[in-house]
């Protein structure tokens, strides 16, 4: 089957394009590339007249509740969503139940994402059930197609166990994914520690929860400069701040940020309840314009989603019973380019690199190219459709979102990967 894309405005930071070309596929490989003036038989034509194609987005931080808590999303349901909000490939985190610290659910997951529109990969626990306590088998949970290891959602709080994770960082080079949270300083706490928890009543989370843990991983790569280090969904200023300077050491770092993490503050969760908690919590103004600024000036490489369905019941259990989370695979790429690129934060150039080229080469996977002989692997966006977020419109299984409502600019339209491809055109 042949498929032809007109008047494509191809931007691919790392192969520095940016102009406009037609794109010819066959049984999903790049045969042609540049203008293609003839009429082509038994082929399908879309014209993509001011559409921007850039090599496919990749969400490094997702939730797809498989195997054990199916009802709020499965490998399936996740692949929908994600391929609705424009991505083509993702990495899920183990804390499933059971969690994924052994080669046979890996096996099995990776069975249930073959061959569809979504490249599905996973990240598998450091430590057996998550427990911090025991090393898993990471090398062989990475040669079965882990491509990273992480106690996501149960920080590695033990030194001696982390430095273990560390060294095996070092030897197999796969990067450790760290949930930074001192569990002894957060203490049971559900949001921000500050005004707004004290006006609710509830516990609050301090910054220090977060960042005293970045600091003491530090610490310990220093040791093992080797090993591959990532921070997920950096949330406060000094956060940012270690990593700039452990950056500056040359010291193997990466870190991430979420679209409510620069959006949101605190304030939100006298808005949208237990839709705006989520673990770290939304923090104080300054935090937010620390994470753009760490954006703006690279010290963020990623912007992905901490995509975490929950059901409606869940989380109509109150601020201190639901759960932590929100899904985001439907709103990412909109918010950021609303929140960020027509803010001025960063260019579109950056933000194709944070959400597709830098997860990718962090994970160890090729990046895209969009030349001849390559497999393609796109995402098209409309930069100038202005729409409203509805979250009866997803094709994940949750609805736990505080945009819902929104109003934002920049439609996915769709996504091509190999020989499969979805187009709202």
């Amino acid at each position: 089957m042949h498929l032809l894309l007109r008047n494509c405005h191809v931007i691919s930071p790392a192969q520095n394009i940016n102009g406009r070309f037609d794109i010819m596929i066959y049984n999903g490989v790049i045969i042609r590339i540049g203008i293609i003036w003839q009429h082509v038989r038994e082929c399908i034509h879309y014209d993509l007249d001011g559409m921007i194609v850039a090599p496919g987005f990749f969400d490094m931080h997702v939730h797809f509740r498989e195997p054990g808590q199916t009802h709020k999303e499965t490998i399936s349901s996740g692949i929908n969503a994600a391929a609705n909000g424009g991505i083509t490939g993702v990495l899920m985190m183990p804390n499933t139940q059971p969690p994924i610290d052994n080669v046979k659910i890996i096996s099995q997951n990776k069975l249930k994402a073959q061959n569809k529109i979504v490249d599905v990969y996973t990240a598998a626990c450091a430590t057996v059930n998550r427990e911090g306590k025991r090393l898993t088998d990471i090398e062989s949970l990475v040669k079965q197609g882990a491509l990273a290891v992480t106690d996501d959602g149960s920080p590695i709080e033990n030194d001696f166990i982390m430095e273990e994770v560390l060294n095996m960082s070092s030897v197999l080079s796969v990067p450790i994914v760290q949930h930074c949270e001192f569990t002894s300083i957060s203490d049971g706490g559900v949001i921000n520690e500050g005004d707004v928890a004290s006006k609710l009543g509830v516990k609050g989370i301090p910054n220090s929860a977060e960042y005293e843990m970045i600091e003491r991983d530090i610490d310990l790569l220093r040791k093992y400069p080797r090993a591959r280090y990532h921070v997920q969904h950096i949330s406060t200023k000094e956060s940012v701040e270690l990593v700039k300077r452990a950056k500056s050491e040359g010291l193997n770092i990466t870190c991430e940020a979420c679209p409510h993490h620069f959006i949101l503050t605190e304030d939100a969760v006298l808005q949208y309840g237990t839709d705006a908690k989520m673990n770290p919590p939304l923090r104080k103004k300054e935090d937010v314009m620390a994470i753009k600024e760490g954006l703006k000036d690279r010290t963020i490489d990623v912007v992905c989603t901490d995509h975490a369905p929950h059901s409606q019941d869940e989380k109509s259990l109150g601020l201190e019973k639901a759960p932590f989370g929100i899904v985001g695979l439907e709103t990412s790429i909109a918010l950021t380019y609303t929140y960020l690129v027509k803010t001025g934060v960063i260019t579109l150039e950056d933000m194709i690199t944070k959400m597709s080229v830098n997860p990718r080469r962090l994970l160890g996977l090729p990046d895209i190219k969009i030349s001849e002989g390559e497999i393609a692997n796109f995402t098209i966006l409309d930069l100038k459709n202005k729409w409203r977020i509805d979250k009866n419109l997803f094709k994940s299984m949750s609805q736990n979102t505080p945009f819902n409502g929104w109003e934002v600019e920049c439609k996915p339209l769709g996504i091509v990967k190999a020989e499969k491809f979805q187009l709202k055109i």
